[in-house]
């Protein structure tokens, strides 16, 4: 099983982007989404430091929301 987390594009720099994970700014690369059109403000999935695939912002957020349930789950709290 693999794990990738959306992720805001802050900045560009050729097929290197910043994005932004929960508030926390990473370096990922954008060679495999190259022909998607990424641009900054666009969210990306990403996974060991490569974007997979651009997504909406609105399914971006419905799995940050699901991703924020079941870490709240663990911890024994509610949303």
């Amino acid at each position: 099983m693999c794990l990738a987390i959306p992720a805001k594009v802050i900045k560009l720099d050729g097929e290197r982007a910043e994005v932004e994970i929960g508030g926390i700014r990473k370096e990922a690369s954008l060679a495999l989404v190259a022909d998607q059109g990424v641009g900054i403000g666009d969210y990306v999935l990403i996974h060991t430091g490569y974007a997979i695939t651009k997504i909406d912002e609105v399914e971006a957020e419905s799995i940050l929301k699901t991703w924020r349930q079941v870490m709240a789950a663990e911890k024994g709290e509610s949303l």
